[in-house]
């Protein structure tokens, strides 16, 4: 798609990978925080990481099963908040930990096994060996996350201001809801192999943190945050692979620093210093 700009079959597939994952990650990223469930998006990529290890152990594809593995966690959620009695904080950290003892038992029983077998490409992301299919889902998930906050934006916005009011006025916020989740556990499975499942959290939280330090509205956030993603993102891919550096470690840790530039910079911070 980029070929044009970018001669490099290897850096510009990187590229385009990055570009896709972060612009998905990012619109997901302002539903997350907005909604406060950022601790769903660390369960759902953990969550990833222990299917990605359990189709690797049974000879499976790695992203079907990550894909599998975070639907379930994602639809498994509210009932076992609603039947346990338990805060969701609560079964998400139950859910969290299952999964991160899942993948352990399994990476570490196909290393006792003596299978050749490398965690790296899971925890940190791999974008050197990519498949041009791959890429094609990451632009089908961008465009499925664009179309799903076009298509339930009043919803959203409506959730995101009140669950309560949300369904006194016919909103069925739990359909809505378990999208949201669908959606989140997707868009992890298919970034997983890009970014990594350690990293992860990163795209699903910091890119809506840099757009609300600038944004009073929600609409501008949802531009705001996949243009900085995109760009941190892209830049994060071009200077690791020009120096040989991990990319998407690297571009985390530029992530890092666009956030405390712009929680610098941040107009709240004016008025909050100026009212105190």
């Amino acid at each position: 798609m980029l070929e044009f700009l970018i001669q490099n079959n290897i850096v510009c597939h990187a590229v385009e990978a990055m570009l896709f994952a972060s612009i998905a990650c990012a619109i997901l990223s302002v539903i997350i925080t907005q909604v406060q469930i950022s601790s769903i998006g660390f369960t759902m990529a953990h969550a990833a990481f222990a299917g990605a290890a359990v189709g690797m152990f049974l000879s499976l594809n790695p992203t079907v099963c990550s894909i599998v593995a975070g639907i379930g966690v994602a639809f498994l959620i509210g009932p076992l908040s609603d039947k346990a009695r338990l805060s969701p904080d609560t079964s998400l950290g139950l859910l969290f930990g299952i999964c991160m003892a899942v993948a352990i038992f399994f990476i570490a029983y196909m290393q006792t096994l003596g299978r050749g077998f490398s965690t790296m490409g899971l925890l940190f992301g791999d974008v050197i060996s990519l498949y041009r299919e791959e890429i094609y889902l990451l632009v089908v998930i961008c465009i499925v996350a664009v179309a799903f906050v076009l298509v339930l934006y009043k919803e959203i916005t409506a959730i995101i201001f009140n669950k309560r009011i949300a369904e006194s006025v016919g909103i069925r916020v739990k359909p809505v809801y378990y999208a949201m989740l669908f959606m989140i556990a997707l868009t992890v499975s298919l970034c997983l192999p890009i970014i990594g499942g350690l990293l992860l959290y990163v795209w699903l939280v910091i890119p809506a943190a840099i757009a609300l330090q600038f944004c009073n509205r929600l609409s501008s956030m949802f531009v705001v945050a996949p243009a900085v993603a995109a760009v941190v993102s892209v830049s994060g891919a071009l200077i690791g692979l020009e120096y040989s550096l991990p990319v998407a470690p690297l571009t985390a840790i530029i992530f890092s620093v666009v956030f405390i530039v712009a929680v610098i910079l941040s107009p709240r911070r004016r008025v909050t210093f100026r009212k105190t």
